[in-house]
């Protein structure tokens, strides 16, 4: 494998697993790391490769972790060997200031740095549906012109580094309002004894249809809640919102509903679930009888 094909990645959950996926099917070799080693065992059986520092063995490395933090303590560890590192894509949603301070660190270190968020779930990635939010340098963008394909379909160039994670983050306030009102509609539906079905369809086909309803309404529906995309990932996503929100001195009374009823579906046990999880919220309620 040459240079140019030979891509690390950094972090095997849901998101960083299709990555790596598309990789190789797009004729690259995947480096891979993950923090729990056996994760990586599907991918090195379909032709990937272990490192124990894709820093150091990658010109460029696709980043994929859960937040901020876990970026930094990685990064920390492994920066001091990044000998062959000159490019990291960050698929990471972060805290924006946190990613502006990534940037600097790494352009001390002579290596550029490129926020590329994702918005879709991993099945999308896997599929190559979703859409890439990129920020950044934009000579290093036109460097990893041929990694775009393999994030998404789609690219939009949000500016300079933090404008990506804070554009991933209106869309995920939408997205996810779109998925808590979808379970409160058909929360309601089955409380008037309306066929769950026949109104999904009726939605599906109606003003308010939303691309969520084709995504997660059968999910909401049939109960299967399988991951796509973990509803504490999401939460995680509010919880930087609302931090934005108190320093822009922004109200968001929508989502803090929305937190509110995350953090109810974690103490049911939905954490890890597929954030249609959220629909259990409603099925909790106590309910009148039905007519």
């Amino acid at each position: 494998m040459s240079d140019s094909t030979q891509v690390g990645v950094i972090g095997l959950g849901l998101m960083g697993t299709a990555l790596s996926e598309r990789l190789l099917d797009l004729g690259f070799q995947p480096v891979v790391w993950n923090r729990s080693p056996q994760k990586a065992a599907p991918l090195l059986q379909a032709g990937a490769v272990w490192s124990d520092n894709p820093l150091q063995d990658c010109e460029r490395v696709i980043v994929s972790l859960f937040n901020s933090d876990a970026v930094t303590e990685v990064l920390t560890k492994m920066l001091p060997d990044a000998t062959r590192c000159r490019t990291i894509i960050d698929t990471t949603t972060c805290a924006p200031e946190m990613a502006e301070l990534t940037e600097r660190h790494l352009q001390s270190l002579k290596i550029g740095y490129l926020e590329a968020p994702i918005s879709g779930s991993s099945v999308q990635t896997r599929n190559g549906e979703a859409l890439v939010i990129s920020a950044g340098d934009s000579e290093q963008e036109r460097q990893c012109e041929d990694l775009w394909p393999v994030l998404g379909a789609k690219r939009i160039h949000a500016g300079r580094v933090g404008s990506a994670s804070r554009m991933k983050l209106v869309s995920n306030l939408v997205l996810g309002l779109n998925r808590a009102a979808l379970a409160e509609g058909l929360g309601l539906a089955e409380s008037l004894g309306l066929d769950l079905s026949a109104t999904l369809t009726m939605l599906q086909q109606s003003a308010a249809a939303s691309t969520v309803m084709h995504t997660k309404g059968n999910r909401m529906i049939e109960g299967d809640f399988t991951p796509q995309a973990r509803l504490s990932q999401h939460r995680k996503d509010v919880g930087i919102l609302l931090e934005l929100a108190k320093q822009y001195s922004i109200n968001l009374p929508l989502s803090i509903c929305h937190d509110e009823l995350l953090a109810q579906a974690e103490t049911l046990g939905y954490g890890n679930s597929d954030n249609s999880a959220i629909a259990a919220v409603y099925r909790s309620f106590p309910s009148a009888a039905k007519p």
